[in-house]
């Protein structure tokens, strides 16, 4: 069921965004009076589709292939290739006899649509699920550094004042991609100034362990908010908690694992990740009572309990849901621009940073939520922005730099270069997506 779930996600996710970018590439066009003669949610490969029907001289329909889906621009050379088409002498209303500027515009058209949606879908986000979030100024017990943030000179206790020289808001975007790729993080320690260096080999090596420990805003007592019945397994499977077996119950306060004191819930996470597979004795605090549990921790070093900070949040107001919806989706993407860089330099591994679509399955998860399903959705859209304007034939960018050519040298870029670049662009990205797709099945199925 898991898969069917992963599945499913994959593909509304990518549904919606395919359609949003064609849409930009349509409306841009009609806008200039080129005809769109197809435009299609998933390929109609061999001419087999589930429905189509014609408006103008536009036949809109749905294909089979559910890897996306194009908008067919008559006299433009694309995927489909219709030399036919291009051998007859050029119409107004083709994209060839449009000026310059006009086809640069149809062609960016779909990337600033996935932009602006990327936005919207992380300011909805924001004003649904999240509703407000946590200043940095109002952590007045400073941040818990676990081993991560240790290793490269963070202190618990340590109050963030500063990313790169600039005052932050938010506590969510001291731990960002863009904060772990390299850069300089700002800290008061008992009121002396002191600037942290975080390399840009952190995000590989924490993206290899456990996101959350890094820094936090985890330095305070340990008082169980809420406990889970249940949990989920690596396979995506559910079981009693850990927390449940033990007998853990709301309001419970952890006084000590073993026969060490627990000080803060920093502290506490950090113990129970490092008893993953082995038994542990807590001490416990509930109501007058002082209670002896045996805590069996599993492979995951999740136990099943939530714990509240004590700490003054900010609700999102209208506008301020928007600035920051715009910020994340802008945060992502120079996230992803410099997560290609390193790949370029080799300071990243292609293997291990790509992912295909069992990886972005993966991503979504065997479990249908909303929030996380959006917000996934969010990032794939700046992502699809982002790899769309990339320099290669066949895709957004590959005409994008031919027609800045035009527009520069005042000259057309032959149609013949213009086919055989685009095929060269197409083998190119069927290259891209066989090694991902083979590198999914090493990493998910074989290694």
């Amino acid at each position: 069921m898991s898969a069917i779930i992963m599945i499913a996600q994959l593909i509304l996710g990518l549904s919606i965004l395919v359609f949003v970018h064609e849409l930009g590439h349509y409306l841009a066009a009609r806008a200039f009076k080129i005809r769109v003669d197809k435009f299609y949610l998933f390929f109609d490969a061999w001419n087999f589709k589930f429905f189509k029907f014609k408006k103008g001289d536009t036949e809109f329909g749905m294909g089979w292939l559910p890897l996306g889906g194009y908008c067919k621009i008559a006299g433009m050379i694309d995927e489909s290739m219709d030399k036919e088409q291009l051998k007859q002498p050029p119409q107004p209303w083709e994209f060839r006899s449009k000026p310059a500027w006009q086809r640069l515009i149809v062609m960016i058209a779909g990337v600033i649509m996935n932009l602006i949606v990327g936005v919207i879908i992380f300011t909805g986000v924001i004003m649904h699920y999240e509703k407000e979030y946590l200043p940095v100024s109002s952590i007045d017990q400073g941040i818990y550094a676990y081993p991560a943030g240790r290793e490269i000179g963070f202190m618990t206790g340590d109050k963030i004042l500063k990313i790169n020289g600039k005052e932050v808001e938010r506590f969510k975007d001291v731990v960002t991609a863009n904060v772990l790729m390299g850069s300089t993080i700002t800290v008061d320690r008992n009121g002396k100034s002191i600037d942290i260096i975080v390399p840009d080999t952190m995000y590989r090596n924490y993206n290899k362990s456990v996101r959350d420990f890094f820094i936090e805003a985890h330095n305070f007592d340990f008082k169980i908010d809420s406990v889970l019945d249940t949990v989920i397994n690596k396979d995506n499977t559910k079981k009693a908690s850990p927390a449940f077996l033990a007998g853990l119950k709301t309001g419970d306060k952890i006084l000590a694992i073993d026969s060490t004191a627990v000080t803060s819930y920093g502290q506490f996470r950090e113990m129970i990740w490092d008893s993953k597979n082995q038994k542990r004795t807590l001490t416990v605090l509930r109501a007058d009572d002082t209670l002896a549990l045996s805590l069996l921790v599993d492979s995951t070093g999740y136990i099943g309990v939530v714990s509240k900070h004590p700490y003054k949040t900010k609700a999102y107001g209208f506008f301020a849901a928007i600035k920051y919806g715009n910020k994340d989706a802008m945060t992502n993407l120079w996230a992803n621009v410099r997560g290609l860089g390193k790949i370029f330099t080799g300071k990243e591994n292609a293997s291990e940073s790509l992912q295909g679509p069992i990886g972005i399955m993966k991503i979504y998860g065997g479990i249908w939520d909303w929030h996380r399903f959006w917000l996934i959705t969010g990032l794939i859209s700046v992502v699809l922005a982002f790899m769309n304007i990339l320099p290669i034939p066949a895709l957004d960018g590959g005409h994008v730099i031919f027609t800045t050519w035009e527009l520069i040298t005042r000259r057309k870029v032959p149609e013949k270069i213009l086919e055989r670049a685009q095929v060269v662009g197409m083998i190119i990205l069927i290259a891209i997506m066989v090694f991902a797709v083979f590198n999914d099945v090493w990493k998910h199925f074989i290694r």
